[in-house]
């Protein structure tokens, strides 16, 4: 069973906002839904994930999306954590050599640590969808993070 907490992750200019009813929202707009039993829905309702109580992520067929910890989340057939959420929130990307990139902070995830795994299943899920936007953002006119870039509040596009 899942905790389902009041949780904020800020990763660049992306805003994912956890509710305590499951839905999941970046940016302003629904993306997923989870609920306390691990399973992860679109808006549409369809299904996109389930955790199983071994920790193994699996997808509508039974495809397997990796497995999913307290702390750590692995993609399908690796062995080791491509992804942690750190006890203090950092969410931390860990890439092919061992080197480790901050992806943001989590608020909220501390509560108990079916709350904390929470958190890890929607950074799994979502962190590579928010690096893919933060690096599309970077190469477009006028956007970015330096002068004339991204202004808050303007609502950039996640999908």
């Amino acid at each position: 069973m899942l905790d389902v907490p009041r949780a904020r992750w800020v990763v660049g200019s992306s805003v994912v906002e956890v509710f305590p009813d499951g839905r999941i929202l970046v940016n302003d707009e629904q993306e997923l839904t989870v609920d306390r039993g691990g399973r992860v829905y679109d808006p549409s309702h369809e299904p996109v994930a389930l955790l199983e109580p071994d920790g193994r992520l699996v997808g509508p067929g039974d495809k397997l999306l990796g497995n999913v910890g307290v702390l750590h989340a692995s993609r399908e057939q690796e062995a080791n954590a491509w992804l942690s959420v750190m006890p203090t929130g950092e969410v931390v990307r860990y890439g092919d050599n061992g080197e480790r990139a901050t992806l943001g902070v989590w608020i909220g995830c501390n509560q108990s640590y079916s709350a904390h795994q929470t958190c890890t299943l929607i950074s799994h899920l979502l962190a590579q969808k928010l690096i893919s936007a933060q690096q599309a953002m970077q190469y477009l006119p006028g956007y970015g993070m330096g002068p004339g870039g991204y202004m808050p509040g303007m609502g950039m596009p996640f999908r």
